[in-house]
């Protein structure tokens, strides 16, 4: 039945081709009739002369033709000149020139040729009767002919405008669902890297449709809608997409977002339209992306504020799970905001199966990497698995933009490769933005900035519960005039240790300025706004403060009014309030405490890093590696010791 409608689909397209060409033939027949008509026509512009002066042209032999047209009176005569210009005066008393070919109008009346020739006019060899009602004619039938058929074009247009109104009207409430055919490019398993567990859920999904009477037999169903859940990018549009290249089925995909209308009711229409196009093409898939536009919380609470898409959201609700049953039709359908959709469309029943999408851990990053990489022209020593431990927290989406950054990065550096260096820099593009190659830093500004820096590695590399350090560089880039760089291990749980020496690298750059510097700048202000909102963390949602204990408080709402939110509400007192800001407060001090301990220990270090990034100004691989472990050189040595002294000599003359 599928493909019956597929192939009559050229058919309609021919008829309105066919149609199209029809009119485009009548409005050129017009035309060219048009142009005929003006060139007939251009004969009423001749010289108009006296019979006299015919005469007297005839006698002189002048005239090489003669036209003798007895229905209107007249007479056309083609004028005979060899050698220079004829002059003659027209029927208004003007004087003409006339040249070799010129045709001339005269006036007979009633004559016929015995009578001009009575009357002295010579006639040539080339002489005839009547010729010219010819040309009369063909111009009086085309004056007939030419409105008659641009009414009957006009008449075309407007019916056929008429009908496509009409068609509009009458699709204006049917499903906008495309449907996937089998010519184009398909998507498989195969092309999606990782998420083994959804693509495992999925595969029942494409079993049952291949094979349902599999399941029948054991008195098993299959599940009437499946919902992919996951953060942006995590490829649940792309894993949609795989399921219906590997069903080989109808596949009805559309946007939440194309039910709803300005107008009442289109959207429940729509609904009915696209269920009833699977059903007669069942077993079938339909996949509506982006879910939450149409099936967020319905809520009384505002009557008629969302009138269309609660409807909407009723309608998709009956065509789920309501009094007649939906048997063939699998629902897919994917949301980033799984917390804002309604509870009926949750139960089971309807999406029975939740299939949630992570981001990619370590493996599955190198997996997708080498997918993307298939495409395009890499070095052989480039070490993928290197990048997968750099992009932590990184999107599938976010993967395949890196590889396509570092593509364009070998271009603009007319490279026939992709090399570990383009792929190294797109990360640092992603993560912090373009290099600001036009920004000019100060001199004191630049070594704020490689002090700061050197603190968060330096710490970093000292503490126990860190993960190591991968590059350090003081060249800006987007909002950031610096950035360190750790290989960021997957974990799925974080202990208290873990999280204090993450605060106190968080504050060590802070640590290391008012170290040297005796003074604090305004760098570290997102690494206080993150370290403050880990402790709050740590204190009300994750039970890690001795003081209060473990329970958690306040808990995150989503405001019923327009979908707003998600909101947090306050479920603890202001003497409670106190004491979370007094354990915040405690738990960032202590590890700033830590931060600025590690880098008076090893102040020489945290010099000779600084002047390294001074001169290199990034710092990555065996040099970083060398800054940590070498020997340290006098010179950093003493500078240590002369920072260490001008720091004592300073608080003795406070005191």
């Amino acid at each position: 039945m599928l493909s019956d409608k597929m192939n009559s689909r050229p058919d309609k397209f021919r008829k309105v081709k066919l149609r199209s060409t029809l009119f485009l033939l009548i409005a050129a027949a017009a035309v060219v009739g048009l142009f005929l008509s003006s060139c007939v026509t251009t004969s009423s512009n001749q010289v108009t002369i006296n019979l006299s002066e015919a005469i007297a042209l005839s006698k002189s032999g002048n005239i090489q033709s003669v036209v003798v047209n007895t229905s209107s009176g007249s007479m056309t005569v083609k004028a005979s000149v060899t050698g220079a210009p004829l002059t003659i005066t027209d029927t208004s008393g003007n004087t003409v020139q006339v040249k070799n070919g010129d045709e001339l109008t005269t006036n007979i009346d009633s004559l016929n040729i015995a009578d001009l020739e009575t009357m002295g006019f010579v006639l040539p060899a080339d002489y005839s009767t009547n010729a010219a009602s010819s040309g009369s004619s063909i111009g009086s039938v085309l004056i007939v002919i030419l409105p008659l058929l641009l009414f009957i074009g006009l008449i075309y247009f407007l019916m056929r405008a008429g009908r496509s109104a009409q068609n509009q009207a009458l699709s204006f409430g049917r499903s906008r669902a495309r449907l996937i055919s089998g010519d184009r490019p398909r998507v498989t398993f195969a092309d999606v890297a990782g998420a083994e567990e959804a693509k495992e859920d999925l595969r029942e999904v494409v079993e049952f449709l291949k094979n349902r009477s599999k399941f029948q037999e054991i008195g098993a169903t299959i599940p009437k809608g499946v919902l992919l859940v996951g953060p942006p990018g995590t490829g649940k549009t792309l894993l949609a997409r795989a399921v219906a290249g590997e069903a080989n089925a109808p596949f009805f995909s559309v946007s939440g977002s194309e039910f709803v209308e300005m107008f009442v009711g289109v959207g429940a229409s729509r609904v009915r339209d696209l269920f009833e196009q699977a059903k007669r093409n069942s077993p079938a898939i339909i996949f509506i992306d982006e879910i939450d536009a149409v099936g967020r919380l319905r809520s009384g609470a505002i009557p008629g504020s969302h009138e269309e898409r609660e409807q909407t959201l009723n309608q998709i609700l009956v065509e789920m799970d309501g009094f007649d049953p939906n048997i063939g039709v699998v629902v897919l359908a994917a949301t980033n905001r799984v917390d804002v959709l309604d509870p009926a469309l949750l139960r089971p029943g309807r999406f029975d199966r939740r299939v949630t999408l992570d981001r990619p851990n370590t493996a599955e990053r190198g997996a997708i990497l080498e997918i993307h990489a298939k495409t395009k022209k890499l070095e052989k020593s480039l070490d993928l698995a290197t990048i997968a431990k750099e992009t932590h927290g990184f999107s599938g989406a976010d993967l395949a933009n890196l590889v396509n950054e570092a593509a364009i990065l070998a271009v603009r550096r007319n490279k026939s490769t992709i090399g570990m260096e383009e792929l190294e820099e797109s990360i640092d593009r992603v993560i912090a933005g373009p290099e600001r190659k036009s920004l000019r830093v100060n001199p004191r500004d630049r070594e704020t900035t490689a002090y700061h820096e050197g603190g968060h590695a330096l710490v970093a590399r000292m503490l126990p519960n860190v993960d190591p350090v991968h590059k350090i560089s003081i060249v800006a880039r987007g909002t950031m005039g610096g950035y360190t760089r750790l290989l960021t291990e997957d974990r799925y749980f974080m202990t208290a240790s873990q999280f204090k020496d993450t605060l106190a690298v968080l504050l060590a750059g802070h640590a290391a300025e008012k170290m040297m510097f005796s003074e604090v700048s305004t760098g570290p202000h997102s690494d206080i706004r993150q370290a403050t909102e880990i402790a709050r963390r740590m204190v009300t949602d994750y039970g890690m403060s001795e003081k209060l204990g473990l329970r958690t408080f306040g808990r995150e709402t989503t405001s019923s009014y327009l979908g707003i939110g998600p909101g947090e509400e306050k479920d603890y007192s202001e003497d409670v309030a106190k004491q979370i800001d007094e354990e915040v407060h405690s738990i960032t001090e202590s590890a700033h405490q830590i931060a600025t301990k590690v880098l008076q220990e090893n102040k020489p270090r945290l010099v000779y890093l600084a002047e390294k990034l001074l001169v290199k100004e990034t710092l990555e691989g065996p040099e970083l590696e060398a800054a940590f472990s070498e020997p340290l050189p006098e010179t950093a040595a003493k500078a240590a010791k002369e920072s260490t002294a001008q720091e004592a000599s300073g608080s003795t003359s406070k005191n």
